[in-house]
């Protein structure tokens, strides 16, 4: 009898009693709910509501399934039936119990069970901040991730660079729907945080498009390739097939400027029986806002060797100089579309599409009357005066920048269910294009024809093409993952990728010579075309040692057609105790990030500001280029990463959670644009392996949700960002880089950023008030002296929020956001002694001043930007219509 009890023992613990749940999630209209994440409870299994709600899945006897949506209240129901429905609450704040689909090649996971540090934001929780754009709101709910509009606009006026862990927009991975997107075309080359660098434009993506976003603070080049060194933003759509949303948008600073106009629809319908189709149209528009400083008339003799009486005279009735800086005027269309039609029961197809237009006009420095002269430039009366030599009204002019952009990407899939293997596989495409306009402007190259007459000069024309860019890709992805037992999941894929770059090359007025005055344009012999394409495969397992422990390994190899092959890995685990209320987990990773084709294949001329001297132009040489073999530059290779991650989560009660991520990220062969230099091809820049770095901190994420206050709910979150180290740690090696680029890269965003939020719903009114702290931010600009830096110092931004629940279908949002009108402000930091003498001496102060805000332009947030917005307050206010 005891053998066969025995037996007994041993047959159940390797045959799992499974039984089939059925059934239907709706949402407390009773609509049905499709993308609903059911997952029994303390494993990998699990699966997704369809079009009409309705789910399958298969568990072990005595299991539990978790039901999740973002947005939506979870619930845990017994498996005591064979039939189970639910119905889900809407909730205000984040559910950090959200099943997760970023950061795994396997099933999904809880976020608090996951091994891996995530954040989850909904719709709500971005449209809740007021925000114009998807990469503001990011802004004030993501501690990690910093953004900010340069204040030197020209081809940054499209979109602004952005990071997660102060690591660069080149080293974060972004998806849509789970898919890599598409680079933008523009490689940033203004002295500003993000130079030398390349990214998504996620700035295109409607707000109103977006189900949820989950940004994965770690490094997963084993699971999704090059690029995800800091981390992956994932953004998943919406499916709503039910309903739908009208909102018009407004807005103003509180000087009256920076107006804002937008309507947003979003709506959804099915298709066939068992179809959906979730469309937005999203139209807006941004005014100009303006922050310019008041100019110093002696800084400004100075630099154009100018008569101090004529430069006064001029000042007097322009203080500012006629100068506009601040952020650009601009205007978007964009178009999405999310959809998916069950072929069968165990097939399915999904696509989704967006196309983006954005137009942005801004303004070049305004050329004052002594600095391009009448009397070295005669003919500028005839071009931007009255034309009579002896009266002439010429009072210089200010060229314009405009850029015309536009983004494309879309996925067409199908995914499959047979035998437990689950097969995704999908083809996507995407491009960004931006083309260039320079107004107002003037060639004034000294270059005859065979005549000897002027080619430019007095017969420039004043409007000009500079030329553009282009990046496209197609990627094809197969993606195989099977439940092997309660214990072992594995996935397999391999991922084709093709990638084009193009300089546009511009009209010849623009680029010969010294070209267009503010903005040159491409050049022939700096424009064409070029590709190049990779191939890589992976291998991931995830094992469940117990209930509690899992340990989970991801292996990949890629190849390119430009550098040859990478091969990294990842090891991740979690281990929970105390009744899942403790949760302890890990990370240990190799990645790589491979040189863009603009940091490889950019040659260019660029105007830009060097201390003392006003505007010059500086250039770029490629790393292909016979320039560059001459002067000893070698070809880019793929940089290389370590990730560890050492983390804990705690739910030690109901509404309560906390976690604390430890992050510590070595980049080896790090690839910069250096120093500009003097060569034999005159002052010129370029991209190198240049030295390794590290980046190390600390990310903190908690929140006490639904907390009963009289008839209401109150739910209160605290979450943080702190550099420990963010340095080169190794020595300069083919490139120059000086303390202009080492505090642009390293120091230039906050050294931590915290948000303190709270909202409270009563009835049909909820109130919001967010804080977010800015830290130091520390800058060492051109011109300034070695014994100096300028630090930004720490400041609080308070947004305050209402909303109104005036009918069932019709509703009120009112932000205010930067209440208390907080503005960026800096001050010089003695390095040393010397430093500390300078500073003493208040016309050598003045000087400094002069020389890193061009003689007080840009004295709010200095030449090369700030930590946060100078625009100030921002009254936003939204209505939606719900149907």
């Amino acid at each position: 009898m005891k053998k066969i009890v025995l037996l007994l023992v041993l047959l159940n613990s390797v045959f799992v009693f499974a039984q089939e749940i059925t059934g239907v999630v709706k949402d407390n209209s009773g609509a049905p709910l499709p993308g609903v994440n059911i997952v029994e409870e303390g494993t990998s299994n699990g699966v997704s509501t369809d079009i009409d709600g309705s789910y399958k899945i298969t568990v072990k006897e005595g299991a539990s399934l978790i039901f999740s949506y973002m947005g939506y209240s979870s619930i845990t129901k017994a498996a005591t039936t064979s039939v189970i429905n639910v119905s889900l609450s809407e909730e205000v704040s984040q559910n950090l119990a959200e099943v997760i689909v970023t950061g795994t090649r396997t099933a999904p996971r809880s976020n608090t069970t996951s091994a891996l540090p995530i954040d989850a934001l909904s719709s709500k929780d971005l449209t809740s901040t007021g925000q114009a754009t998807f990469d503001k709101a990011l802004q004030y709910r993501i501690p990690s991730f910093n953004t900010i509009q340069s204040p030197a606009n020209d081809a940054t006026s499209l979109l602004d660079p952005y990071e997660i862990r102060n690591m660069g927009p080149s080293r974060t991975l972004v998806l849509i729907n789970g898919k890599r997107k598409n680079l933008s075309s523009l490689l940033y080359v203004q002295y500003s945080p993000g130079y030398g660098e390349t990214g998504v434009d996620i700035s295109a993506i409607p707000t109103d498009a977006i189900e949820r976003v989950e940004i994965l603070r770690d490094g997963a080049s084993a699971q999704y390739g090059s690029d995800a060194i800091a981390g992956v933003m994932n953004v998943i759509l919406k499916k709503n097939s039910k309903r739908g949303s009208l909102i018009v948008r407004s807005g103003i600073t509180s000087k009256g400027d920076g107006e804002m106009l937008g309507v947003s629809l979003n709506n959804g319908t099915t298709v066939g029986e068992k179809g959906f189709l979730n469309y937005t149209i999203d139209f807006s528009k941004v005014n100009l806002a303006n922050r310019p400083g008041n100019v110093d008339a002696l800084g400004e003799s100075v630099d154009f060797g100018a008569n101090i009486a004529d430069v006064q005279t001029f000042l007097d009735k322009h203080p500012d100089g006629l100068n506009i800086n601040g952020s650009p005027q601009t205007a978007a269309a964009k178009f999405l579309i999310n959809g998916g039609n069950d072929i069968s029961e165990n097939t399915k197809i999904y696509y989704d599409a967006a196309y983006i237009y954005k137009k942005a006009n801004s303004f070049a420095n305004y050329r004052t009357p002594y600095w391009r002269t009448l009397a070295d430039n005669p003919y500028l009366n005839n071009l931007f005066g009255n034309g009579d030599a002896a009266n002439p009204s010429y009072q210089g002019y200010r060229p314009t920048f405009e850029g015309d952009l536009t983004d494309y990407n879309g996925t067409l899939g199908f995914k499959n269910i047979k035998n437990g293997w689950n097969t995704d596989a999908s083809v996507t495409i995407g491009g960004n294009k931006q083309l260039y306009t320079v107004n107002n402007s003037v060639n004034m190259s000294n270059i005859v024809d065979s005549d000897g007459n002027d080619v430019y000069r007095e017969n420039s024309p004043i409007s000009f093409k500079p030329g553009g860019t282009s990046f496209n890709h197609v990627v094809g992805n197969i993606d195989i993952s099977k439940i092997i037992s309660d214990k072992i999941s594995i996935g397999i894929g391999t991922e084709f990728r093709s990638e084009n770059f193009t300089v546009i090359e511009g009209d010849k007025a623009s680029w010969e010579g010294t070209g267009a005055d503010s903005f040159a344009g491409n050049a022939t012999e700096n424009s064409g075309k070029w590709n190049r394409y990779n191939i890589g495969a992976y291998f991931d397992i995830a094992y469940d040692v117990t209930k509690d422990f899992l340990v989970n390994g991801t292996v990949r190899h890629e190849e390119y057609s430009d550098f040859g092959g990478a091969t990294v890995w990842k090891v991740s685990s979690r281990y929970e105790f105390l009744d899942d209320k403790i949760t302890l987990r890990g990370s240990v990773s190799t990645g790589f990030r491979a040189p863009t084709l603009h940091q490889i294949y950019t040659q260019k001329s660029q105007y830009s500001l060097v201390a003392g001297q006003g505007l010059q132009i500086n250039g770029i040489i490629n790393n292909v280029s016979p320039e560059a073999r001459e002067l000893g530059i070698p070809p880019l290779d793929p940089e290389k990463s370590t990730n560890i991650t050492v983390g804990i989560g705690a739910k030690p009660f109901s509404g309560f959670n906390i976690t604390l991520d430890y992050y510590n990220i070595k980049v080896n062969d790090r690839i910069v644009l250096g120093d500009r230099q003097n060569t034999e091809f005159g002052n010129v820049a370029w991209f190198s392996n240049s030295f390794d770095s590290r980046t190390s901190g600390l990310d903190v994420v908690t929140g006490y949700s639904n907390i009963g206050i009289g008839e209401g709910k109150l739910g209160i979150n605290l979450s943080g960002n702190i550099t420990f180290e963010n340095k080169r740690i190794s020595p300069v090696t083919n490139n120059s880089f000086g303390d202009i680029l080492n505090t642009l890269t390293f120091t230039s965003r906050p050294k931590t950023k915290w948000i303190l939020g709270g909202n409270y719903e009563i009835g049909k009114l909820a109130f919001s008030l967010n804080n977010t702290y800015f830290g130091k931010a520390t800058f060492h600009q051109q011109g300034l002296d070695a014994n100096l830096n300028t630090e930004f110092i720490p400041k609080i931004v308070t947004d305050l929020g209402f909303h109104f629940n005036a009918t069932e279908k019709l509703s009120l949002d009112l932000n205010v956001n930067n209440l208390f009108n907080i503005l960026p402000e800096w001050e010089f930091k003695a390095k040393n002694a010397d430093g500390a003498a300078l500073l003493a001496d208040p016309a050598q102060a003045k000087t400094q001043f002069n020389l890193i805000t061009f003689n007080g332009r840009y004295s709010q947030t200095t030449y090369y930007g700030s930590h946060f917005s100078q625009l100030g307050t921002m009254f936003n206010l939204s209505l939606n219509y719900k149907f």
